[in-house]
């Protein structure tokens, strides 16, 4: 069995929709993206739990760098229709188990499939809280995290790293004038 990939991203663990988004990141001046191929997809497919039900395909690849592109429009503001016309690719199926009632994604072609998840999750987030979909607050990040502070007044996608820089540059600014 081979090695998995180590999933290379600084921020992971967020929704679904924004954990797409979060495949692309700053690294020293310079976007990354983990989309590049059909390994760096094999690795946010099983970041994500999701390696059992997709396979890393072109196809997938194709369909899923047109959800991040549709996101990064809805997130930013610019539009909606992307994101529409991704959810097109699938629909929910009402079911009854012996747990009782329940929910069934289903896709005309499952190449679609985590496109379509990822859409879908980007909806239960607006419903949910959409003043908690950020953008980290450093000018020079890119990655997005959903507020899950008790005061809702998270800023940084990390403190350790992004807040730290931020601290680290206003006291070298209150220092430096003094």
């Amino acid at each position: 069995m081979p090695t998995p990939t180590p999933d290379p991203r600084p921020l992971t663990g967020e929704p679904l929709a924004l954990d797409l988004l979060n495949t692309r990141w700053m690294r020293e001046g310079s976007l990354q993206d983990l989309l590049t191929g059909t390994d760096g997809l094999a690795v946010w497919l099983a970041a994500n739990g999701l390696e059992g039900r997709f396979t890393a395909d072109p196809a997938t690849l194709r369909h899923l760098l047109r959800a991040r592109d549709a996101l990064k429009a809805a997130v930013d503001g610019a539009a909606t229709e992307g994101v529409d016309a991704v959810l097109e690719h699938g629909r929910i199926r009402p079911t009854l188990t012996a747990e009782g009632p329940g929910e069934r994604a289903e896709f005309a072609d499952g190449a679609w499939g985590p496109a379509w998840l990822a859409a879908r999750n980007y909806l239960e987030l607006l419903a949910a809280a959409p003043d908690r979909i950020r953008r980290c607050a450093h000018e020079a990040c890119v990655l997005h995290f959903f507020d899950t502070s008790r005061n809702g007044t998270r800023r940084w996608c990390s403190m350790a790293g992004c807040g730290n820089r931020a601290k680290a540059s206003r006291h070298y600014a209150r220092t430096k004038d003094a």
